[in-house]
């Protein structure tokens, strides 16, 4: 490309990729893809088509990381200061620190909330088959350190405590209808990113890291949107999926931190700039997602 696309600070859409028909698309055609099936008579005519979007789906891919890959040429690549880097992110990201999170603590309408939620709930990709995605054929002490958190993600065995119908069981008592072609289009990419980059082994390191960013950055915007349901009436069990993130994040991030990122920079250090190009990408994305809920919100 001749140019990086400046999202953070220039009209996003001057890309063909960062519109509504496009991501719409994508997103459909994900939830396809991954969804389980059966053979069909036409699979080959299915294959041309999945092949098509694959490559649309990587140039996407790739326009966002031309945007990150200055910033992350930069970073260490000794594996303790990486690491610090990384953490860094948490108060330097793009993103990090939105003033829309304190507003839905405080200030935002039942409606308001129920928007919103709306919004992440039709854009959410599913960390638990990110995660599984990602880890195929990992080095063993990371693909151990995913396992314990697919465990998690998974109510390690019992069905109550399993993030996924958590989140589902949110979606009902709010009376949310969540659909790909109400939802905005930033929404749809931060969630078509991630899936490109856990479905693609070429970019797996970058997953790793659009993962771990995840898990570092979540825990104080999921404690401000618990405080904005209980605050228009929801009850604990309500507001149980983001309590629980934004507690157990916590030791997800210091864990993936130490027991991923360390020994995959130790082993190889060129996984350093893949990793944090994931994270600035995952992060990038989220700061657009807010600006845009922020314009609806509050435009």
């Amino acid at each position: 490309m001749a140019s990086q696309p400046a999202y953070g600070d220039q009209s996003p859409r001057r890309s063909q990729f960062l519109t509504s028909s496009f991501q719409r698309g994508l997103t459909h055609w994900n939830h396809e893809r991954l969804a389980p099936g059966f053979i069909s008579p036409d699979w080959q005519k299915t294959l041309e088509r999945d092949t098509r979007m694959l490559r649309l789906e990587g140039a996407f891919l790739e326009e966002l990381r031309q945007a990150v890959a200055l910033e992350a040429r930069c970073v260490p690549s000794d594996p303790e200061r990486f690491v610090s880097w990384f953490e860094n992110l948490k108060q330097e990201g793009p993103g990090q620190g939105d003033a829309l999170f304190p507003w839905l603590a405080t200030q935002a309408s039942a409606a308001e909330l129920r928007w919103f939620f709306t919004q992440e709930a039709a854009g959410e990709a599913g960390f638990d088959d990110l995660v599984a995605m990602t880890q195929v054929k990992l080095p063993p002490r990371a693909k151990l350190e995913l396992a314990r958190n697919y465990w998690d993600e998974m109510g390690r065995g019992h069905a109550a405590g399993m993030h996924g119908p958590m989140l589902d069981r949110l979606i009902e008592t709010l009376g949310v209808e969540p659909s790909i072609d109400s939802t905005v289009w930033e929404s749809l990419a931060l969630a078509n990113a991630m899936t490109a980059m856990a479905t693609s082994r070429r970019y797996v390191w970058q997953s790793v890291g659009a993962l771990g960013v995840i898990e570092l950055t979540a825990p104080g915007r999921s404690a401000q949107v618990a405080a904005g349901l209980r605050r228009i009436g929801l009850g604990v069990e309500d507001s149980r999926y983001f309590d629980l993130h934004a507690v157990m994040d916590v030791k997800h991030s210091e864990a993936w931190n130490r027991e991923a990122l360390i020994p995959l920079v130790e082993e190889d250090p060129r996984r350093a700039v893949a990793i944090a190009e994931g994270a600035l990408i995952r992060l990038t994305c989220g700061a657009l997602c807010f600006q845009r809920y922020r314009s609806e919100l509050w435009g």
